[in-house]
Protein backbone atom coordinates (compact mmCIF):
# COMPACT_ATOMS: atom_id res chain seq x y z
CA UNK A 1 0.00 0.00 0.00
CA UNK A 2 2.59 2.29 1.05
CA UNK A 3 4.27 1.55 -2.91
CA UNK A 4 1.38 2.57 -4.18
CA UNK A 5 1.11 6.20 -2.37
CA UNK A 6 5.10 6.70 -2.66
CA UNK A 7 4.56 5.67 -6.61
CA UNK A 8 1.93 8.01 -6.71
CA UNK A 9 3.99 11.19 -5.37
CA UNK A 10 7.13 10.44 -7.65
CA UNK A 11 5.11 10.53 -10.77
CA UNK A 12 3.42 13.72 -9.90
CA UNK A 13 6.08 15.30 -8.54
CA UNK A 14 8.30 14.79 -11.75
CA UNK A 15 5.28 16.81 -13.53
CA UNK A 16 5.54 19.67 -11.94
CA UNK A 17 8.31 20.73 -13.67
CA UNK A 18 6.74 20.70 -17.27
CA UNK A 19 3.56 21.68 -16.02
CA UNK A 20 4.46 24.87 -14.36
CA UNK A 21 6.78 25.83 -17.58
CA UNK A 22 3.59 25.39 -19.91
CA UNK A 23 1.32 27.57 -17.51
CA UNK A 24 3.76 30.25 -17.51
CA UNK A 25 4.14 30.11 -21.06
CA UNK A 26 0.34 30.39 -21.10
CA UNK A 27 0.07 33.14 -19.05
CA UNK A 28 2.40 35.09 -20.71
CA UNK A 29 0.49 34.64 -24.49
CA UNK A 30 -2.20 35.94 -22.89
CA UNK A 31 -0.93 38.93 -20.83
CA UNK A 32 1.89 40.04 -22.44
CA UNK A 33 1.95 39.13 -26.52
CA UNK A 34 0.32 41.36 -28.84
CA UNK A 35 -2.60 40.09 -31.23
CA UNK A 36 -0.11 39.54 -34.22
CA UNK A 37 1.99 37.27 -31.97
CA UNK A 38 -1.13 35.33 -30.62
CA UNK A 39 -2.50 34.89 -34.50
CA UNK A 40 1.67 34.09 -35.42
CA UNK A 41 1.05 30.71 -32.25
CA UNK A 42 -2.08 29.72 -34.03
CA UNK A 43 -0.77 29.66 -37.57
CA UNK A 44 1.81 28.11 -36.48
CA UNK A 45 -0.43 25.05 -35.45
CA UNK A 46 -0.28 23.76 -39.10
CA UNK A 47 3.38 22.25 -38.37
CA UNK A 48 1.92 21.50 -34.94
CA UNK A 49 1.89 17.85 -35.44
CA UNK A 50 5.37 17.22 -36.39
CA UNK A 51 6.50 19.13 -33.51
CA UNK A 52 4.20 17.63 -31.22
CA UNK A 53 5.05 13.77 -32.51
CA UNK A 54 8.84 15.12 -32.06
CA UNK A 55 8.46 16.26 -28.87
CA UNK A 56 6.37 13.29 -27.59
CA UNK A 57 8.84 11.07 -28.18
CA UNK A 58 10.68 12.44 -25.09
CA UNK A 59 10.83 10.46 -22.17
CA UNK A 60 8.12 10.31 -19.32
CA UNK A 61 4.47 12.00 -19.71
CA UNK A 62 5.35 15.60 -19.26
CA UNK A 63 4.63 16.86 -22.78
CA UNK A 64 1.51 14.97 -22.79
CA UNK A 65 0.39 16.85 -19.52
CA UNK A 66 1.24 20.10 -20.96
CA UNK A 67 -0.24 19.73 -24.64
CA UNK A 68 -3.48 18.76 -22.72
CA UNK A 69 -3.45 22.20 -21.11
CA UNK A 70 -2.33 23.70 -24.33
CA UNK A 71 -5.11 22.22 -26.39
CA UNK A 72 -7.87 22.84 -23.33
CA UNK A 73 -6.84 26.52 -24.10
CA UNK A 74 -6.85 26.51 -27.98
CA UNK A 75 -3.30 26.48 -28.39
CA UNK A 76 -2.57 23.75 -30.51
CA UNK A 77 -4.75 21.93 -32.84
CA UNK A 78 -6.22 18.34 -32.05
CA UNK A 79 -4.04 17.12 -34.54
CA UNK A 80 -1.22 18.61 -32.89
CA UNK A 81 -2.60 16.92 -29.16
CA UNK A 82 -3.30 13.17 -31.04
CA UNK A 83 0.53 13.06 -32.26
CA UNK A 84 1.67 13.64 -28.91
CA UNK A 85 -0.44 11.36 -27.64
CA UNK A 86 0.45 8.97 -29.62
CA UNK A 87 4.53 9.09 -29.42
CA UNK A 88 4.21 9.31 -25.90
CA UNK A 89 5.45 6.08 -24.34
CA UNK A 90 5.46 6.91 -20.43
CA UNK A 91 7.78 4.51 -19.29
CA UNK A 92 8.47 2.88 -22.36
CA UNK A 93 11.71 3.99 -23.34
CA UNK A 94 13.81 3.88 -19.76
CA UNK A 95 12.43 0.29 -19.42
CA UNK A 96 13.99 -0.46 -22.55
CA UNK A 97 17.42 0.90 -21.76
CA UNK A 98 17.21 -0.02 -18.28
CA UNK A 99 16.66 -3.60 -20.14
CA UNK A 100 20.08 -3.03 -22.04
CA UNK A 101 17.65 -3.30 -25.33
CA UNK A 102 19.39 -3.31 -28.86
CA UNK A 103 19.12 0.33 -29.82
CA UNK A 104 18.49 -0.50 -33.13
CA UNK A 105 15.11 -2.18 -31.99
CA UNK A 106 14.67 0.98 -30.03
CA UNK A 107 15.09 3.25 -32.69
CA UNK A 108 12.60 1.27 -34.61
CA UNK A 109 9.67 1.05 -32.16
CA UNK A 110 10.56 5.18 -31.47
CA UNK A 111 10.56 5.81 -35.33
CA UNK A 112 7.36 3.97 -35.88
CA UNK A 113 5.40 5.56 -33.22
CA UNK A 114 6.80 9.02 -34.53
CA UNK A 115 5.48 8.27 -37.77
CA UNK A 116 2.09 7.25 -37.05
CA UNK A 117 1.96 9.91 -34.94
CA UNK A 118 2.84 12.88 -37.12
CA UNK A 119 0.98 11.24 -40.00
CA UNK A 120 -2.54 10.89 -37.72
CA UNK A 121 -1.52 14.01 -36.12
CA UNK A 122 -2.05 15.87 -39.84
CA UNK A 123 -4.81 13.55 -41.14
CA UNK A 124 -6.97 14.78 -38.51
CA UNK A 125 -6.13 18.45 -38.73
CA UNK A 126 -6.81 18.65 -42.42
CA UNK A 127 -10.06 16.47 -42.35
CA UNK A 128 -11.45 16.57 -39.19
CA UNK A 129 -10.50 20.33 -38.42
CA UNK A 130 -14.04 21.79 -38.39
CA UNK A 131 -15.50 19.08 -36.39
CA UNK A 132 -12.72 19.86 -33.61
CA UNK A 133 -11.90 22.86 -34.63
CA UNK A 134 -9.80 25.70 -32.86
CA UNK A 135 -11.08 29.15 -31.56
CA UNK A 136 -11.01 31.81 -34.17
CA UNK A 137 -10.44 34.49 -31.97
CA UNK A 138 -7.60 34.73 -29.87
CA UNK A 139 -6.06 31.62 -27.43
CA UNK A 140 -9.47 30.54 -24.85
CA UNK A 141 -7.01 31.06 -21.99
CA UNK A 142 -9.06 33.16 -20.13
CA UNK A 143 -11.85 30.72 -19.71
CA UNK A 144 -9.16 28.17 -18.50
CA UNK A 145 -8.00 30.20 -15.94
CA UNK A 146 -12.04 30.98 -15.03
CA UNK A 147 -12.46 27.19 -15.20
CA UNK A 148 -9.53 26.85 -12.57
CA UNK A 149 -10.34 29.91 -10.69
CA UNK A 150 -6.62 31.11 -10.69
CA UNK A 151 -7.09 35.06 -10.33
CA UNK A 152 -4.94 35.93 -13.33
CA UNK A 153 -5.24 39.31 -12.12
CA UNK A 154 -2.36 38.83 -9.22
CA UNK A 155 0.59 38.00 -11.72
CA UNK A 156 1.63 36.01 -14.23
CA UNK A 157 3.72 33.52 -11.93
CA UNK A 158 1.29 33.47 -9.09
CA UNK A 159 -1.53 32.63 -11.55
CA UNK A 160 0.55 30.13 -13.26
CA UNK A 161 1.64 28.69 -9.53
CA UNK A 162 -2.13 28.46 -8.68
CA UNK A 163 -3.20 26.71 -12.54
CA UNK A 164 0.22 23.99 -11.60
CA UNK A 165 -0.84 23.57 -7.49
CA UNK A 166 -4.76 22.80 -8.95
CA UNK A 167 -3.99 20.79 -11.54
CA UNK A 168 -1.03 18.58 -9.56
CA UNK A 169 -3.19 17.84 -6.73
CA UNK A 170 -5.91 15.99 -8.99
CA UNK A 171 -3.22 14.24 -10.75
CA UNK A 172 -1.76 13.04 -7.38
CA UNK A 173 -5.58 11.96 -5.86
CA UNK A 174 -6.90 10.19 -9.16
CA UNK A 175 -3.04 8.49 -9.64
CA UNK A 176 -3.58 7.37 -6.27
CA UNK A 177 -6.40 5.62 -6.65
CA UNK A 178 -5.32 3.93 -9.73
CA UNK A 179 -2.14 2.92 -7.76
CA UNK A 180 -4.61 1.17 -5.23
CA UNK A 181 -6.59 -0.69 -7.43
CA UNK A 182 -4.09 -2.25 -9.47
CA UNK A 183 -2.52 -2.67 -6.14
CA UNK A 184 -5.45 -4.89 -5.12
CA UNK A 185 -6.15 -6.33 -8.70
CA UNK A 186 -2.52 -6.98 -9.26
CA UNK A 187 -0.08 -6.05 -11.87
CA UNK A 188 0.35 -10.19 -12.70
CA UNK A 189 -3.14 -10.08 -13.27
CA UNK A 190 -3.56 -7.21 -15.28
CA UNK A 191 -0.75 -9.22 -17.67
CA UNK A 192 -2.53 -12.19 -17.16
CA UNK A 193 -6.02 -10.36 -19.04
CA UNK A 194 -3.61 -9.10 -21.78
CA UNK A 195 -2.14 -12.45 -22.50
CA UNK A 196 -5.22 -14.68 -22.52
CA UNK A 197 -6.65 -12.78 -25.12
CA UNK A 198 -4.52 -12.85 -27.95
CA UNK A 199 -7.18 -12.81 -31.39
CA UNK A 200 -8.11 -9.58 -29.32
CA UNK A 201 -5.07 -8.51 -28.08
CA UNK A 202 -4.67 -5.19 -29.61
CA UNK A 203 -8.05 -4.07 -28.31
CA UNK A 204 -7.43 -5.31 -24.70
CA UNK A 205 -3.84 -3.75 -24.79
CA UNK A 206 -5.75 -0.38 -25.97
CA UNK A 207 -8.19 -0.67 -22.87
CA UNK A 208 -5.24 -1.26 -20.72
CA UNK A 209 -3.07 2.06 -22.44
CA UNK A 210 -5.99 4.11 -21.53
CA UNK A 211 -4.96 3.99 -17.69
CA UNK A 212 -3.53 7.49 -16.86
CA UNK A 213 -0.60 5.59 -14.89
CA UNK A 214 2.80 4.67 -15.42
CA UNK A 215 1.88 0.94 -14.18
CA UNK A 216 0.29 0.28 -17.94
CA UNK A 217 3.52 1.20 -19.79
CA UNK A 218 5.34 -0.67 -17.81
CA UNK A 219 3.59 -3.68 -17.47
CA UNK A 220 2.98 -4.09 -21.70
CA UNK A 221 6.60 -3.21 -22.37
CA UNK A 222 7.66 -5.98 -20.01
CA UNK A 223 5.74 -8.12 -21.18
CA UNK A 224 6.85 -7.58 -24.72
CA UNK A 225 10.15 -7.67 -23.82
CA UNK A 226 9.91 -11.02 -21.90
CA UNK A 227 8.46 -11.90 -25.45
CA UNK A 228 4.72 -12.68 -24.04
CA UNK A 229 3.28 -10.04 -26.28
CA UNK A 230 3.73 -9.64 -29.96
CA UNK A 231 4.67 -6.20 -31.49
CA UNK A 232 1.33 -5.42 -32.64
CA UNK A 233 -0.30 -6.33 -29.26
CA UNK A 234 2.30 -3.82 -27.57
CA UNK A 235 2.28 -1.34 -30.26
CA UNK A 236 -1.85 -0.95 -30.25
CA UNK A 237 -1.30 -0.20 -26.10
CA UNK A 238 1.53 2.30 -26.49
CA UNK A 239 0.27 4.62 -28.89
CA UNK A 240 -2.82 4.66 -26.50
CA UNK A 241 -1.09 5.47 -23.52
CA UNK A 242 -0.63 9.24 -22.64
CA UNK A 243 0.70 9.46 -18.81
CA UNK A 244 -1.70 11.81 -17.37
CA UNK A 245 -2.65 13.17 -20.91
CA UNK A 246 -5.97 11.68 -21.09
CA UNK A 247 -6.62 13.26 -17.32
CA UNK A 248 -5.28 16.61 -17.49
CA UNK A 249 -7.47 16.72 -20.40
CA UNK A 250 -10.34 15.85 -18.72
CA UNK A 251 -9.61 18.27 -16.15
CA UNK A 252 -8.34 21.53 -17.91
CA UNK A 253 -11.27 20.89 -20.86
CA UNK A 254 -14.48 21.65 -20.03
CA UNK A 255 -15.87 19.84 -23.02
CA UNK A 256 -16.60 16.42 -21.53
CA UNK A 257 -18.11 15.14 -25.08
CA UNK A 258 -14.84 16.20 -26.89
CA UNK A 259 -13.13 14.53 -24.21
CA UNK A 260 -15.00 11.70 -24.89
CA UNK A 261 -14.28 11.23 -28.22
CA UNK A 262 -10.61 12.20 -28.24
CA UNK A 263 -10.50 8.93 -25.96
CA UNK A 264 -12.44 6.93 -28.60
CA UNK A 265 -10.67 8.42 -31.39
CA UNK A 266 -7.52 7.74 -29.70
CA UNK A 267 -8.47 4.53 -28.84
CA UNK A 268 -9.76 3.25 -32.04
CA UNK A 269 -6.33 4.60 -33.68
CA UNK A 270 -4.43 2.47 -31.39
CA UNK A 271 -6.66 -0.94 -31.95
CA UNK A 272 -6.34 -0.09 -36.41
CA UNK A 273 -2.62 0.09 -36.36
CA UNK A 274 -2.24 -3.05 -33.72
CA UNK A 275 -4.77 -5.01 -36.22
CA UNK A 276 -2.90 -4.04 -39.15
CA UNK A 277 0.39 -5.03 -37.58
CA UNK A 278 -0.66 -7.94 -36.34
CA UNK A 279 -2.47 -8.99 -39.65
CA UNK A 280 0.72 -8.50 -41.59
CA UNK A 281 2.39 -10.16 -38.90
CA UNK A 282 4.89 -7.08 -38.50
CA UNK A 283 7.58 -7.44 -35.34
CA UNK A 284 10.59 -6.77 -34.00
Amino acid sequence: MWDAILDSLIDTVKLIPFLLITYIIMEFIEHKTSHKTKDAIKKSGHFGPLIGGILGVVPQCGFSAAASSLYSARIITLGTLIAVFLSTSDEMLPILISEAVDVRIILSILGIKLVIAVIVGFIIDLFFRKKFETSEDEPEIKDLCEHEHCHCEHGIFKSALKHTINITLYIFIISLVLNIIIYFIGEDNLAHILNSTPIIGPIIASLVGLIPNCASSVIITQLYLSKVLNFATMIAGLLVNTGVGLLILFRTNKDLKENIKITVLLFAIGVIFGIIFDLIGFNI
